[in-house]
């Protein structure tokens, strides 16, 4: 008889791993990168890994995460009589230190950025009350549909630079650290002691013989780590988060840390991330995508909303704003 599960993560938020029955990049769906699976193990040794006794927790953890909202659609009206598309929208980036010795957390950074996206050749920054929306300038015909995948750019390098102050925060205190950055690690893989943390599973990079091992962990295993050989690849591996439903893919996030590193040091980190991360699952009665959005991250993201101000005030901001304008 069939097995069903119910994932704890809400379907608002889509899924915690997008399958592929309707042709989506999910777990079913191969990814075309090229994989290397004896870096730890030969792939036929494949096995789950439990977190090893000797390695500890760090003293501190940084997680680094970004929020962005669409406060406003907007339209130009060329000379020419042509018009384009405008997106109005906000973004933050932020970090927070968790002291696990004193079992305290702390928002130590954040930023704000607000950005107007189209293709108009001719719009020019939107002063709205208090809060300026710098342009951003899209190539191409700028359909409406597409500006929100534009705001990830900006909000990205916002990220990058928050990560690598609390790095530096980190160095300048000599301390016994991690870097968790919420999301792939893309242009930080330069930043040491740092693992990017992928919560939502959309492509399948292991053989279905070495998928089964990902799908059989245990609440606080891992899979050996392996190799990814794609552009933004590197060393990579699966865990699995304690208060899954018991679905295969439930609670299963992959980590990856940097290229640059010997195997020997990305192991050290994959066990390092065992014995950290399941600390900070979250329970699915406080957070709807629990257990993967961690308990700081999910905090972190609370707090980068609220900086991001009242969407109903800065709508109606941009309304008068434009109103003027014109």
């Amino acid at each position: 008889m069939t097995r069903m599960f119910v994932d704890a993560w809400d379907p608002s938020y889509g899924s915690s791993f997008e399958g592929g029955a309707e042709g989506g990049d999910g777990p079913a769906s191969p990814s075309s990168a090229q994989v290397d699976t004896d870096v730890e193990v030969p792939a036929a040794e494949w096995a789950p890994i439990d977190a090893s006794p000797a390695v500890r927790c760090p003293d501190v953890v940084f997680l680094v995460d970004g929020v962005r909202r669409n406060d406003a659609g907007l339209w130009t009206a060329e000379e020419d009589g042509t018009s384009y598309a405008g997106l109005a929208a906000s973004y933050a980036a932020g970090v927070v230190r968790c002291d696990l010795a004193r079992g305290a957390a702390e928002l130590v950074g954040a930023r704000v950025g607000r950005g107007l996206f189209t293709a108009s050749p001719s719009a020019e920054d939107v002063q709205a009350g208090s809060v300026r929306y710098e342009v951003h300038r899209i190539h191409g015909t700028g359909e409406a549909s597409k500006l929100p995948a534009a705001v990830q750019a900006p909000l990205t390098a916002l990220e990058i630079d928050i990560s690598s102050a609390a790095r530096e925060m980190g160095a300048s205190l000599a301390a016994d650290d991690l870097l968790v950055v919420d999301g792939p690690l893309r242009n930080r893989r330069q930043l040491p002691r740092t693992i990017g943390y992928v919560k939502t599973q959309q492509k399948q990079y292991l053989p279905a013989s070495l998928t089964t091992v990902v799908t059989s962990l245990r609440p606080g295993q891992r899979t050996p780590v392996f190799h990814l050989g794609t552009v933004w690849g590197g060393w990579s591996w699966y865990l699995r988060l304690p208060g899954a439903s018991g679905a295969p893919w439930s609670g299963i996030v992959r980590v990856e840390c940097s290229p640059d590193l010997a195997p020997e040091q990305a192991i050290e980190l994959a066990d390092v991330s065992v014995a950290t991360l399941p600390r900070f699952a979250s329970s699915a009665y406080k957070d709807p995508r629990a257990p993967q959005n961690l308990v700081p991250i999910a905090g972190l993201e609370r707090r980068l909303r609220g900086m991001l101000g009242d969407s109903r005030v800065l709508h109606r901001a941009l309304t008068l704003a434009t109103a003027r304008s014109r």
